[in-house]
């Protein structure tokens, strides 16, 4: 059974809506406010790489986001931008 592929407004609410329930609240607050400000700007490739953000845990999201622990380099670009985008609000 081959899956249709999802349309772009559902996969920008389905990440919107995966931004705001995570684990724990920190991550809720940091990834709402990068996702009001930024899904909507990025282009397919740049929303993939989002999408497998989403699936990582938040202890290390946060660490990543705060600067504790380097994130792995296929993230290390989005994260420093997650962390900008939150600091200047």
């Amino acid at each position: 059974m081959t899956q249709e592929p999802e349309n772009h407004e559902h996969r920008l609410k389905r990440l919107k809506m995966r931004s705001m329930r995570r684990g724990i609240k920190e991550m809720d607050i940091l990834l709402t406010a990068y996702a009001d400000a930024n899904l909507g700007l990025m282009d397919g490739a740049r929303l993939d790489l989002y999408d497998q953000l989403l699936h990582e845990n938040d202890q290390d999201l946060y660490q990543w986001v705060t600067g504790q622990v380097t994130p792995p380099s296929p993230y290390t670009d989005l994260i420093n931008h997650v962390a900008q985008t939150h600091q200047t609000k």
